[in-house]
């Protein structure tokens, strides 16, 4: 049996049914726009109760659910560094939400979670983590566990002043960086080598030191993306993804820069250091942070990642179709790319404006004069 309830906040439906036991209890659903979403609901339950399908056990709590859907679901697909991601939003659940079951949960409490965590936290912190709880949910719904999605539509909350904006060099400042870094390399530490080649070619870090002496052809002037380098385990591990596997074509010089580090490396490294070692991310950005501080360019938060973003700054600003980009960087389509860089695309869209305005004014044969057309003579 079921009964209907109308709030101001949507349909109530209250159900009663049997679980294993034979025992009577009570399940109360509510947020539904229509009385016929309740109905469906509550005739979905009933049929699972005559099945025996329904049980006295209580749905995990929220925390449980997403380290449990993740360890079945994602554990076994990610790569090493992205471990930590899962980690850490299984800590901010536990924290905020330590007493949350997943199917007591809805919009407005979700919300609050993310006003809550979001207050001290940057716009991409708060928006991965949202991306991984509503994963988990989605699934949630699939298995059956729960019937609503409490995170869609959810809006992100999160501290401005901790949210930054792409960080990039400017054409200029990328020319005196690349030139310094040509000036004092030194083929035994291949740190500024890293650097130039994330310039040029738009690599991710731990694509860069993954790079073997195979994947470079003098033929065609090319770099092949295989395999990555995760710095934790200190081994090659798989790309991001499929997309991620790609053929770079590179300029000349480039391939004959790489070709003065030396060959000695029994894995055939090609940034495999005088220590035998791939230079961590951490060492890279000390190197990048000196070089800029003596060529006085000043940019918050700009680090060894930054290097890519700048690479698609200046391929922007050379009108480069954002389609051949997308490809280059390895993004599975051109929307992840028009994601991730809306704020550099959004910045050179006034200039390709206006060269569309001048373009199309070539089309028009006649002079307007006072408001009026006029043939031209």
């Amino acid at each position: 049996m079921a009964s209907y309830v109308k709030r101001p906040a949507g349909w109530l439906v209250r159900v009663s049914y049997k679980d294993e036991t034979g025992k009577f209890r009570t399940k109360n659903q509510g947020g539904f726009k229509t009385k016929r979403e309740a109905q469906l609901f509550a005739n979905e339950y009933e049929i699972k109760s005559s099945k025996g399908e329904l049980t006295s056990k209580q749905p995990p709590l929220f925390y449980d659910y997403f380290w449990e859907w993740y360890e079945t679901y994602r554990e076994s697909s990610i790569r090493n560094r992205t471990v930590g991601t899962y980690v850490y939003a299984h800590k901010i659940l536990k924290k905020f939400l330590p007493d949350a079951r997943i199917d007591e949960l809805d919009r407005r409490s979700y919300q609050k979670f993310l006003k809550e965590f979001g207050k001290t936290r940057a716009k991409s912190t708060v928006s991965k983590l949202n991306s991984l709880y509503h994963a988990s949910v989605t699934d949630a719904i699939y298995d059956g566990v729960i019937q609503k999605d409490f995170i869609a539509k959810s809006v992100l909350v999160y501290d401005s002043e901790k949210t930054w904006d792409i960080e990039y060099l400017n054409e200029k400042e990328t020319k005196q960086l690349v030139a310094h870094f040509l000036e004092t390399r030194n083929p035994h530490y291949t740190s500024k080598y890293m650097l130039i080649t994330a310039l040029f070619t738009g690599m991710r870090p731990g694509e860069i030191g993954g790079l073997k002496w195979q994947n470079i052809n003098s033929n065609f002037n090319t770099i092949s993306v295989k395999q990555a380098w995760s710095e934790p385990r200190k081994d090659f591990e798989p790309l991001k993804n499929d997309s991620s596997y790609r053929t770079i074509r590179v300029d000349k010089w480039l391939i004959d820069l790489l070709k003065e580090l030396p060959h000695t490396d029994e894995q055939h490294r090609i940034f495999a250091n005088q220590f035998k070692t791939i230079p961590t991310s951490n060492a890279v950005n000390k190197v990048l942070r000196a070089a800029m501080k003596e060529l006085n360019i000043q940019r918050k938060g700009f680090h060894f990642h930054s290097c890519r973003h700048t690479h698609v700054a200046y391929l922007l600003s050379q009108g480069i179709d954002l389609y051949a980009i997308s490809k280059r960087l390895g993004h599975s389509d051109i929307t992840v790319t028009s994601r991730v860089y809306s704020y550099l695309i959004d910045e050179y869209k006034q200039k390709t404006d206006e060269k569309i305005v001048a373009a199309l004014a070539d089309l028009y044969p006649y002079p307007v004069t006072d408001n009026k057309v006029s043939a031209a003579k």
